[in-house]
């Protein structure tokens, strides 16, 4: 997601006490409003768990909207941090690369929690977060399928008219096990739930079956 002219410097300009610094407020913001979400989490909460006052955040991020910018962007480099490019992959190795993600995940539930409350709060009234996630999910979707594209054309397989929908089913299904993780980490296992369902839907696209809605009909 793009910057605006009165976004924080970059980093690489940042003195290193400082980027020290924005990192604590951006860890201690991703727990905040992790547990009481945008609305219920406050600056002084997130100035508090630093040890710096109200005015401190404010002099590193400007404003609670802009420090939850921040703490997305926070969110998408550590789904990234790992990788030689430092870029999500594109074609079949994006399957690949979000089961790996499920399994990263599972050693981060902060940065979970704090994604899945985010997101489901996006979706009311004028909740600065909804452009982000409308562009997250629109370009994330836009992959999957070119993902699926680049993958039929490997297997020889017609490209299904399901592909749209597939990409969408595998973006919900992570966030879902994610949420179903997140309320029973001792039932669900985040990543092998995540690799059989990517793996599941991946498969039906390259070898559909009767439609369910057949079956729904013969009933």
């Amino acid at each position: 997601m793009s910057k605006g002219e009165d976004s924080a410097p970059e980093p690489s300009r940042v003195r290193p006490a400082t980027r020290a610094k924005r990192e604590q407020i951006l860890k201690a913001a991703v727990e905040i409003f992790g547990n009481k979400g945008f609305a219920g989490g406050t600056l002084a909460d997130v100035a508090e768990q630093v040890g710096i006052t109200h005015a401190g955040v404010l002099h590193h991020f400007g404003s609670k909207q802009k420090l939850l910018l921040e703490v997305l962007d926070y969110r998408d480099q550590a789904d990234v941090q790992d990788l030689e490019s430092k870029r999500i992959p594109y074609g079949p190795e994006l399957f690949i690369h979000l089961v790996k993600t499920a399994f990263v995940n599972e050693r981060r539930p902060g940065i979970v929690q704090a994604y899945t409350v985010l997101s489901a709060e996006s979706v009311t009234d004028d909740h600065p977060g909804r452009p982000y996630f409308e562009h997250r999910y629109t370009v994330l979707r836009k992959d999957v399928a070119d993902a699926f594209a680049d993958l039929c054309a490997q297997e020889g397989v017609r490209e299904p008219a399901t592909v749209a929908a597939a990409s969408a089913a595998i973006l919900a299904v992570m966030d879902g096990l994610q949420l179903q993780w997140l309320l029973h980490p001792d039932v669900v296992e985040l990543a092998d739930a995540t690799e059989f369902a990517i793996r599941a839907i991946v498969n039906a696209v390259l070898n559909p079956g009767p439609e369910l809605a057949s079956y729904v009909h013969d009933s």
